[in-house]
């Protein structure tokens, strides 16, 4: 039996499990400039748990989920955060890990944006370095910055054409300017 064609139209938001959904919220406004769009669940209104809740998202029994927030992250996709009370939580995973390990932010000025997230409370794991290969490029660079929450954000930047753009028709998705 063939399957009906899907026409998937890009990513719409990342989810990130946070300790801490103010701290979590502060970094993401002061250090990447985010902008909250609401807060779907917050601390006055009941958690979600129970079986049903931990079968849907395949959690420990007994989690309990406190609040989520949607933020508005430049031109690209959003970021949800997410605030979990469960036995047995465990920091970010490294970069070495299975699953999704970072998100990675576009800035014309690296420099400045790390700064920022560094002052956020950002930890740079690096200084920039130039994109090797075929993502290289005069001025193409980027850099990791670890959140106060354990998870990566990659800061990158590409100005000039890659070199992969010689053997393809095929493009990244590079936020308008």
């Amino acid at each position: 039996m063939a399957l009906e064609p899907v026409k998937f139209r890009g990513l719409d938001h990342v989810g990130l499990s946070v300790p801490d959904i103010d701290a979590a919220g502060r970094f993401l406004e002061e250090g990447l400039g985010a902008q909250l769009i609401y807060q779907l669940h917050g601390p006055s209104d009941p958690p979600f748990a129970g079986p049903q809740f931990e079968a849907a998202l395949n959690v420990p029994p007994g989690t309990r989920l406190t609040a989520i927030r949607m933020y508005k992250l430049g031109t690209g996709p959003g970021v949800e955060l997410f605030q979990y009370q469960a036995d047995g939580q465990r920091p970010a995973a490294r970069a070495s890990d299975y699953g999704w390990q970072h998100i990675a932010v576009y800035a014309d000025d690296l420099d400045a944006a790390l700064e920022r997230l560094v002052a956020a409370g950002g930890r740079a794991l690096s200084e920039p370095w130039l994109l090797p290969g075929i993502e290289g490029g005069g001025g193409n660079r980027v850099c990791f910055v670890q959140t106060p929450f354990g998870v990566l954000v990659e800061l990158i930047c590409y100005p000039s054409p890659q070199g992969y753009e010689a053997t393809t028709p095929l493009r990244r998705w590079k936020p308008p300017a």
